[in-house]
């Protein structure tokens, strides 16, 4: 299972200790760009299949580029 935690940077060193403490907890740290990707693609990914259920409806490609 994969989990990205959002932690005051007060508090960052001491969370890392702990999670590295325990052999079955493997810990990467990613930059701000690359976490805010990641929630930007959950968040698409939820769109999309909630289009798919028909709870909403999604833009056309046309209406995307009649935005531009």
């Amino acid at each position: 299972m994969k989990i990205i935690l959002d932690i005051k940077d007060s508090k960052a060193d001491f969370v890392m200790e702990l999670l590295r403490s325990f052999s079955f907890v493997k810990t990467e740290t990613i930059s701000n760009t690359k976490a805010k990707f990641f929630k930007e693609l959950k968040e698409a990914v939820e769109e999309v299949k909630m289009a798919k259920q028909g709870n909403i409806k999604l833009k056309t490609a046309e209406e995307l580029l009649n935005e531009l």
